[in-house]
């Protein structure tokens, strides 16, 4: 078929075709060889209805060569015209014929009082016919002629139009293209005619001669066009606005001329960019491309072109193609961390990092990924890491193009500080060396404290605790009373009891824990840990 938008009339022919193609797969009852005589009668209507339009745009064709003066060329086009209607009559009558014989000698002919088709459901002798003995049937000579007016209407088509056969091979029809092996190996004629009944076979010419009426109806509309049949009125009025630059810089002029653009309602112009064509709305056609970088010069720029071309008929009868070069400046995008310096990230903890791109601005829409670490995005630029190496590469991407790539150090995890303390004060170096009185201390309690810088940039991995130490109650070397694998604050009264000057208390801390920005526990290994508190 033709490149161009289908009329109404020609999308109800290709679902004719469609239910006709569907409704032959069947098997074949009275009831369904009737829909094939309405679908038949539908077509007929349809192609009646075409043949109107092909005489008026014909008619309008000559008015036109008169207005304009029966300039040679135009007299020419209007004779062209008339010879693709004389070999569209002398086809679409020899389809016709064919059609005659379908009914007499396959169909036994109508009935006198009826004018119904005796025989519907003959199938043999409509292949004999159209088949026949060594495939040398009517549907072979039919084949030839259609491809002969196909090939005649070629030859006043636009360079652009490209006219498919109308008498296509089973495996060279799209329609065909999900049927089985058997149906996709028949040829034209056996595809058309062969197991196919009397009111099948009609329609099926009546579908055939409906393309005709489409390919005549779209050349001659294309003749008319060339004689001015279709006159170019400018009706639709719009401003333009061109500027010097899109984007300045704060005190630099910015400049733009002004102008009045104006397009044709009753053609639509043909626009390309670099020989692609694009669609046209109101007379206008829009392009867009994701523009890709290169080497960019010493201020971070690319220079990009490309051709636009317009091409629209003239009153006179021939073709305006209008062809301008446009340039464009691609500015080399960047991201920027919230930080000014790379930051060194804690293994396997939370590293909260905010990415912005002010070249890209609202159209900053990053995504993440890299080696060393998992990268968990947020909204607005943020991006969780989780490194699980000793090195991450941060990779930062706007819509598939890759925009920068940071290195990371990666930090383990400082220690946390284990401080005890009596009665809810801090057991600092001077109460290591004087000691407390032996009776006063009721509660022991030790913690675990994150270090501060670590504690300030990763808040939700800084949560430890000391989950299990032991308290021993000792004169010398001899221990008098023990609390093991206690936590938390601890009411040490039982032991303040046996206390006397000259003992001491020992901690010896069995397990430390972190609680991980996922909720997730895990234990902190600081090896052996001891506090004594002498007692006086």
């Amino acid at each position: 078929m033709a490149a161009g938008k289908e009329s109404p009339r020609q999308k109800m022919i290709n679902m004719m075709y469609l239910v006709l193609t569907a409704m032959l797969a069947l098997q074949v009852s009275n009831a369904i060889l009737q829909k094939f005589v309405l679908l038949n009668n539908s077509l007929e209507q349809a192609n009646k209805a075409a043949n109107l339009s092909s005489n008026r745009t014909v008619a309008s064709m000559k008015d036109a060569v008169e207005k304009a003066g029966n300039k040679p060329e135009y007299v020419q086009l209007y004779k062209n015209a008339e010879d693709i209607r004389k070999k569209t009559s002398e086809l679409v009558t020899y389809i016709e014929s064919l059609k005659n014989i379908i009914i007499v000698d396959a169909g036994g002919d109508r009935d006198p009082e009826t004018q119904q088709i005796r025989n519907l459901s003959e199938e043999e002798k409509v292949a004999n016919i159209f088949v026949g003995p060594a495939k040398r049937g009517k549907g072979y000579e039919l084949k030839a002629k259609l491809d002969e007016y196909v090939k005649e209407l070629q030859k006043h088509a636009p360079s652009t139009m490209k006219l498919q056969s109308l008498a296509l091979d089973a495996k060279d029809d799209e329609a065909m293209k999900n049927t089985d092996a058997i149906t996709k190996s028949k040829d034209f004629a056996e595809l058309m005619f062969a197991q196919t009944p009397v009111p099948a076979a009609l329609a099926s010419l009546s579908q055939k001669e409906a393309e005709v009426r489409r390919l005549e109806g779209e050349i001659l509309e294309y003749l008319a066009q060339q004689v001015g049949a279709k006159e170019i009125k400018f009706d639709k009025i719009f401003a333009v606005v061109i500027p010097d630059a899109r984007t300045v810089v704060a005190g630099q002029t910015y400049k733009a001329d002004i102008a009045i653009g104006a397009y044709s309602s009753a053609i639509t112009p043909s626009i390309s960019i670099n020989g692609s064509a694009l669609a046209v709305k109101d007379g206008k056609g829009s392009y867009e491309v994701r523009t890709q970088g290169g080497e960019y010069d010493k201020n971070g720029q690319l220079k990009r072109s490309y051709t636009a071309t317009v091409s629209y008929p003239k009153p006179d009868g021939t073709r305006e193609t209008v062809t301008q070069e446009e340039t464009y400046t691609v500015l080399k995008p960047s991201v920027q961390l919230a930080s000014s310096s790379l930051p060194a990230l804690y293994f396997r903890c939370a590293n909260r990092l905010q990415t912005t791109s002010p070249g890209l601005g609202s159209l900053f829409n990053p995504s993440y990924s890299g080696s060393g670490a998992d990268f968990i995005p947020g909204a607005g630029g943020k991006v969780t890491v989780v490194p699980n190496a000793s090195k991450v590469s941060l990779e930062v991407r706007n819509e598939g193009i890759l925009l920068e790539s940071f290195p990371f150090n990666v930090r383990r995890v400082p220690k946390p500080t284990i401080v005890a303390s009596a009665n809810n004060a801090r057991i600092d170096e001077n109460v290591k060396k004087k000691g407390l009185a032996a009776s006063s201390v009721r509660v022991i309690n030790v913690s675990a404290i994150a270090d501060d810088d670590f504690k300030n940039n990763n808040p939700e991995d800084a949560a430890f605790r000391v989950s299990s130490y032991d308290i021993f109650l000792a004169s010398g070397t001899r221990p008098k009373k023990n609390m093991k694998g206690v936590s938390g604050s601890v009411n040490v009264g039982e032991m303040a009891q046996l206390a006397e000057p000259g003992d001491r208390y020992l901690i010896v801390v069995n397990k430390v824990e972190r609680k991980n920005f996922k909720g997730e526990i895990e234990e902190v290994n600081i090896g052996e840990f001891t506090i004594e508190i002498p007692l006086r």
